[in-house]
């Protein structure tokens, strides 16, 4: 890999095949796309938030395991209601050679508050289900009555 004038990943010769094929390890933007269900748009709206760093092949976009790595977290911080701004504080936290002992100390914090968030999210759920669960049992009994009234006029 090599970092082009901009500071952006460009990818070497090491990276690429000699009949230009990719080297293993890494995809094509259509191809993650695919792989993990989102759209092209998707994945350059994460590169643009910098959440992701592919490396580039003229106009191609070549994504790394470090990338497929982070787009996994992505989509499971996403799914349990995490802000991309919030995975991303996560993600940069992380330190290859390191202990990462704080991005660890920093997601369980995060991910305790998100818990309490979401089981609250759930009881209101509980609760409303139950209110409409009612609701629909006066209305199937009132429509019993007047369907059975109407029925023996």
């Amino acid at each position: 890999m090599e970092m082009n004038m901009a500071g952006a990943s460009t990818a070497s010769e090491t990276d690429l095949h000699e009949d230009g094929q990719i080297a293993p390890g890494y995809k094509r933007i259509g191809e993650l796309a695919e792989e993990f269900g989102v759209t092209l748009r998707t994945l350059r709206f994460y590169e643009d938030k910098g959440l992701l760093s592919p490396l580039r092949e003229g106009n191609t976009r070549l994504y790394d395991r470090r990338d497929q790595t982070r787009l996994k977290l992505i989509l499971l911080g996403r799914k349990v209601g995490f802000s991309l701004r919030e995975v991303k504080q996560m993600m940069d936290l992380y330190e290859p050679a390191g202990s990462n002992v704080r991005q660890l100390k920093v997601t369980l914090e995060k991910s305790e508050r998100q818990m309490a968030r979401l089981q609250a999210q759930r009881e209101a759920l509980d609760e409303a289900i139950g209110e409409l669960s009612g609701a629909m049992d006066t209305v199937r009994s009132l429509l019993s009555e007047r369907t059975g009234a109407a029925g023996a006029a």
